[in-house]
């Protein structure tokens, strides 16, 4: 992952829309502004607001260089997995009151136990999962 430093070449900038803040050119930005600067740099005008300056930091350390892409290889693998669970899910909820109810639902539930024993998502959220999906299907059922 890329850490990300945003710097302004203004000398005031605006927190929120009340709020005023001044800042030197080239001084790093508190917390919140990785959310807001992108917003007001949009939406004011170029030369009240000055330009954004982004600087990406990369790692120089060798196993931190390994270390990041095997987190990319793993995050895009579990961001598959996790699509998964959510399509079954889907699936499971429309199939509810059908004859396909209870292979729907057995499928969502083995998708998300697998996800838990390989440890992309945590037990407990495999078992809030699971109940709340039980949770949806009987509610549907006294619905309808």
């Amino acid at each position: 992952m890329l850490r990300l430093r945003i710097l302004l070449k203004s000398t005031v900038v605006i927190c929120s829309a009340t709020v005023h803040q001044g800042y030197p050119p080239d001084q790093r930005i508190p917390r919140c502004w990785p959310y807001f600067a992108t917003l007001l740099a949009l939406f004011s005008p170029p030369d009240s607001f000055g330009a954004l300056i982004t600087e990406f930091f990369v790692a120089n350390i060798k196993s931190q260089i390994k270390r990041n892409k095997q987190n990319e290889v793993a995050r895009e693998r579990n961001k598959s997995v996790k699509s998964e669970i959510r399509t079954r899910t889907k699936n499971a909820l429309s199939a509810a009151g059908t004859e396909n109810e209870e292979s729907a639902l057995r499928a969502a539930m083995k998708r998300v136990d697998k996800a838990a024993a390989k440890k992309v998502i945590h037990k407990n959220q495999a078992a809030n999962k699971k109940s709340g999906l039980m949770k949806r299907i009987n509610a549907l059922k006294t619905n309808a």
